[in-house]
């Protein structure tokens, strides 16, 4: 970040297209990034709660599905930020109206924040786990140590370039070092479902307490709650179809990887802590601890897009300001904050941005000038009607219909009504100019 001029420069960098000579990425970069965003504990531990509740061939459907889905999500989000060259603060701007558009804007740090604590006590978590191992760091004192020290470690990364430490650390040392230890622990835990009988646990069945289109959205969650972060990276991309091809590539398999991962845990090894369950696999020790270093990467992608957010807000602070600023919130967070609840932390995200971003995708999908949007109104009432609606019909879907999910039924309704209203809007402003 500290090498990109517009960083510094006195404008909204945020809601400024990035030049095309700071458009470095294709689409292996895209790829790279996002399977190193996709990667991560939390992942697994997602998917591990799909069992018992599920049998084991509709839970791995349901991760297919929603995998594909959830990154085709991305993928498309990622293409128009690319082609517009806009970050996600930008694109709601354009949706939602210059005044308007600060709502999910702060919305957005708000969940970044908490992102960003829950990857710090996961980190913590499971640094502890590891050296606890050899029977020592047992005083209440080491988790604060440990929190503090990648704290330090996340504003470290902050001083430096995004885009150096995405096509020269992640793409060549962080990704190959991480997916030999997810090949490794597949290895593994697939050596343990052959001695239990893989057809025995192929052809397991659930308990009935979760249907398959609950799971969906369990699943689709978590890409979801990737959406208000894509563009500002895809920004950095040299073209559209790249971005959209990369992105959707990389956090597919990365997404299906470690949900079936965190399945194969649970099904071997039932009743088992994940972090316990992974250090006792032979090799797990090292393993985990590039896993580890790897969700330092989610967390940095948190604090990078809530930094540019937080710039499009106070324009008068740099990226790099805000970056160092939410670190240091988040570490404190972590010390004091319990963390654990995570299934309705998700789902409370996706009740906000999966109809956020099916009004954002049906008005902006298409758009030759993205950016002449931005400032068209200060509050695009349509748009705000059909989000708002869309978040009420999500908390509807949950509470009288759980068993038919609430993503995907929002997700149709609010892309339909804003593509519908986009039509109708189009034709009122050419029919006022004629």
């Amino acid at each position: 970040m500290a090498s990109t001029p517009l960083s510094s420069a006195g404008g909204n960098t945020a809601l400024t297209p990035l030049p095309s000579n700071e458009r470095l990425f294709g689409w292996r970069d895209h790829a790279a990034l996002w399977l190193s965003l996709g990667v991560g504990l939390l992942v697994m531990q997602i998917g591990a709660y799909l069992v018992p509740a599920l049998g084991t061939q509709a839970a791995l459907a349901a991760i297919v599905c929603g995998s594909i889905l959830g990154a085709g999500l991305l993928a498309w989000t990622a293409k128009i930020g690319c082609n517009s060259g806009l970050s996600s603060a930008g694109l709601m701007h354009a949706t939602y109206g210059s005044s308007f558009a600060r709502l999910p804007v702060l919305l957005n740090i708000v969940q970044l924040i908490g992102w960003t604590t829950f990857e710090l006590v996961v980190m913590r978590d499971g640094t502890m786990a590891i050296a606890r191992q050899s029977g020592s760091f047992s005083g209440s004192i080491w988790p604060v140590m440990t929190t503090l020290l990648w704290g330090a470690v996340l504003l470290a990364l902050l001083s430096g370039s995004m885009v150096t430490l995405v096509r020269k650390f992640i793409g060549r040392y962080g990704l190959p070092l991480v997916m030999a230890s997810l090949l490794w622990l597949s290895w593994q835990f697939l050596g343990k479902a052959s001695v239990q009988g893989i057809t025995d646990l192929w052809h397991r069945a659930g308990d009935g307490s979760m249907s398959t289109l609950s799971a969906l959205d369990l699943v689709i969650a978590m890409p979801v709650s990737w959406l208000p972060l894509v563009a500002d990276f895809a920004r950095h991309g040299r073209d559209g179809n790249s971005a959209l091809r990369g992105t959707w590539l990389g956090y597919a398999v990365a997404n299906i990887w470690c949900y079936a991962l965190g399945l194969l845990v649970a099904l071997t090894t039932p009743g088992s802590d994940l972090v316990a369950a992974l250090l006792l696999a032979q090799g797990g020790l090292l393993a985990l601890g590039l896993i580890l270093i790897e969700e330092v990467d989610n967390a940095y992608g948190d604090l990078y897009s809530g930094s540019v957010a937080g710039h499009s807000l106070k324009p008068g602070w740099s990226i790099r300001r805000w970056g160092m600023a939410l670190a240091v919130l988040c570490t404190a967070l972590a010390l004091v904050l319990p963390m654990h609840s995570l299934e309705p932390f998700l789902l409370m995200l996706s009740s906000v941005f999966v109809p956020l971003y099916g009004v954002i995708l049906a008005r902006l999908a298409g758009q030759e000038n993205v950016v002449s949007l931005m400032r068209k109104r200060r509050v695009n009432t349509s748009a705000v009607a059909i989000w708002l609606l869309g978040v009420a019909c999500y908390h509807l879907c949950a509470q009288l219909a759980p068993a038919w999910g609430a993503a995907l039924p929002t997700l149709v309704l609010t892309f339909m009504l804003a593509w519908s209203t986009r039509k109708l809007l189009n034709s009122s402003e050419i029919s006022a100019a004629v």
